[in-house]
């Protein structure tokens, strides 16, 4: 009898015990301390940290459950003896893991079980709180879709003591969006034409997702012709296709073309625009040996002044206009050097009563590159009264 009364371990609060569940009761378990002799009550709210409607979902009479004594009740009374809770066992060692994921940066997954002014709360065992501005790498303005949802988060800070556990699923994503840079620049060479999607438009240019990385096309390459604004002829969600011009992988920086992906004004410019050809145009500039005619956006060809008018001209501003729209006939095309010489006076009725004309002034080449040469600018005389006499 004295050995066995020897052998019967007494238990204090803070003792972790195994304890035999005797009964299930409608909000308790009553279960028989191993080695104690005693019994020991363990209410629902302390079985289990997830919510549970039925208690006979959790345990069934026979189990054998691990248990950490709360407090002494008194012996001899009728529910038995101590106060127990596998809850807060489980929650012990829910933090020991969770010290252990942060201590090596582990990234954990967890439900969504509540959204909260401020942010959300998660279950990892215990109770996390996601605060809103670690949630997406964006504004977000309606959090309840995240509810029931599995993320996986980063864990920021973890205080056992006071059940704080502060957790991020914004440097999750950040985490995965550089590592999908990475990969994405890996795969990019200069020169290569790829498909992208308009991101975002500016008024220097456009920026376009490449599949996880943007890139940015300049405001100046985005059309042949002249563009003001980006939002002129882009849209954002438009899918085009660019051109990498050039890569910096320590800045994650790519410049992009659209315009290097398109036709240029000058392909197939014989069969729009052949020799005999009649075009309309507007007047883009005025200079004292002809004007330059936009026949096509980015197609320019010269009407050299002794082409704008029969009657004789001191300027080409005594009879044009920047802006004007006129008709035009084609008298010579070179596209390997992007140049067309224009006419209108082929296309008007020469006077009955023609002056003999007089000689070409010259003048001197303006410095801009016109793509024509000084006899394509002073024209030739003879050629000059031979078109006049036809």
């Amino acid at each position: 009898m004295e050995d066995a009364m020897n052998s019967v371990q007494e238990v204090s609060v803070g003792d972790i015990v195994k304890g035999e569940v005797l009964a299930i009761e409608d909000k308790q378990v009553v279960v028989g301390i191993e080695g104690a002799g005693v019994e020991g009550v363990v209410p629902a709210k302390e079985l289990s940290t997830l919510q549970v409607e039925d208690i006979n979902e959790l345990v069934k009479v026979g189990d054998i459950l691990d248990l950490v004594v709360i407090t002494s009740i008194g012996k001899d009374k009728e529910n038995g003896s101590y106060l127990l809770s596998k809850r807060r066992l489980d929650a012990k060692k829910v933090w020991e893991e969770i010290e252990q994921d942060f201590q090596a940066g582990k990234i954990i997954e967890a439900p969504v079980t509540n959204v909260v002014k401020g942010g959300l709360v998660v279950d990892v065992g215990v109770r996390g709180f996601v605060p809103a501005s670690m949630v997406e790498d964006h504004f977000v303005a309606d959090f309840s879709e995240y509810k029931g949802q599995t993320l996986a988060f980063k864990i920021i800070e973890i205080e056992p003591s006071e059940n704080r556990l502060i957790l991020s699923h914004k440097a999750v994503v950040e985490t995965e969006k550089e590592a999908k840079k990475k990969e994405i620049l890996s795969q990019l060479t200069d020169g290569d034409i790829v498909d992208g999607k308009v991101a975002r438009l500016t008024d220097f240019g456009a920026f376009i997702d490449l599949g996880g990385i943007d890139g940015l096309v300049h405001v100046s390459e985005i059309g042949h012709q002249h563009v003001a604004k980006p939002s002129d002829v882009l849209t954002v969600g438009e899918d085009v296709k660019v051109k990498i011009l050039s890569i910096n992988p320590e800045e994650d920086r790519i410049s992009l073309s659209i315009k290097e992906t398109l036709p240029g004004p000058w392909t197939d410019i014989e069969d729009k625009a052949g020799v005999g050809a009649v075009l309309e145009g507007k007047v883009k500039r005025l200079t004292s040996f002809g004007a330059f005619v936009e026949v096509f956006p980015g197609v320019e060809g010269l009407v050299h002044i002794s082409q704008i008018s029969h009657k004789h001209i001191a300027t080409p501003h005594e009879v044009l206009h920047e802006g004007d729209e006129v008709k035009v006939k084609v008298l010579e095309v070179n596209p390997d050097e992007h140049r067309i010489a224009l006419s209108i006076k082929a296309l008007e009725a020469k006077p009955e009563s023609q002056e003999e004309p007089k000689e070409v002034e010259s003048y001197e080449l303006p410095e801009e590159n016109t793509g024509f040469t000084m006899g394509d600018i002073l024209g030739d005389a003879l050629k000059g009264q031979e078109s006049d006499s036809e």
